[in-house]
């Protein structure tokens, strides 16, 4: 009788946990066109973080930065309260400041499965010697809510979002 030993079985063990363990789920992201229209001001161009909220208001994730000096990221308190502990990698979800009367086009990903789930998305303004504007676009992360323009409460005239 031939005696099976771990070597001989090893290989097949390994190829077992591949397969079950190997593939995970990905989670769906739908991509946004985000297009952020600015007030006439005068001074720098502002500095603006969108950010995806939970429905108690927590940040749950960054999906863009206009601004890619990190040297100004502090001016921005109640983000980089968050950034500033977790440190996530932002290098790939970051643009230029936008200047007073500009506008920029950015793409977002935000996780289909938020959507009507009570997240909201915050865009948060700081220019500098100027002041900073917490929540200047907060909107409610609905099906509804991303099909109008949303007006700002500071730097930010308006905002659209449109599904990619």
């Amino acid at each position: 009788m031939k005696r099976i030993s771990i070597f001989n079985v090893f290989p097949l063990l390994v190829v077992v946990l591949f397969i079950i363990f190997g593939f995970s789920t990905s989670v769906s992201n739908t991509k946004y066109k985000c297009m952020i229209q600015m007030k006439n001001y005068t001074g720098e161009g502002a500095y603006i973080i969108i950010s995806l909220l939970d429905s108690e208001g927590n940040y749950q994730k960054t999906l863009y930065v206009h601004g890619d000096d990190e040297e100004w990221y502090h001016d921005i308190p109640a983000w980089w309260e968050f950034h500033g502990k977790k440190r996530q990698n932002i290098d790939g979800i970051t643009g230029a400041t936008i200047s007073g009367g500009n506008r920029a086009i950015s793409i977002i990903e935000i996780d289909t499965d938020a959507i009507n789930k009570g997240y909201k998305i915050r865009f948060e303004t700081a220019v500098e010697d100027q002041e900073y504007y917490k929540g200047d676009v907060e909107l409610e992360f609905t099906s509804e809510a991303i099909k109008n323009k949303i007006e700002g409460n500071g730097f930010i005239r308006y905002v659209r979002l449109l599904p990619q």
